[in-house]
């Protein structure tokens, strides 16, 4: 009976983890597409905007959340960008990144 337990709480525990990691490369992956977005708005194309959305990714390690992405996006676009965009952008670039990540753990 106890082996039984533990391939439950195994199974349980694997599932978990697996789920962690797809959810942390699915913000990866969001911050990445919405660092390249980012960068087209404010001219910045190839390599250029490529090291800005590592910049965008990287920012997401200063807190838990979102906001530490949004600052630093928030600060480097022109106000004509309004906040409702950006976290519009945020939004459906989640989405995008999940469908991304999903197919590509196919």
């Amino acid at each position: 009976m106890s082996g039984s337990f533990d391939d439950r709480r195994k199974g349980f525990e694997s599932k978990w983890a697996h789920d962690a990691d797809m959810q942390f490369k699915i913000m990866a992956r969001r911050n990445k597409l919405l660092g390249l977005w980012a960068a087209e708005q404010i001219g910045k194309s190839g390599d250029a905007a490529t090291a800005y959305a590592k910049e965008v990714i990287a920012a997401d390690f200063e807190e838990p959340g979102d906001e530490d992405v949004f600052r630093k996006v928030r600060g480097d676009l022109p106000a004509t960008v309004t906040d409702h965009t950006i976290r519009h952008k945020m939004a459906d670039l989640l989405e995008v990144a999940a469908e991304q990540v999903q197919t590509e753990a196919k």
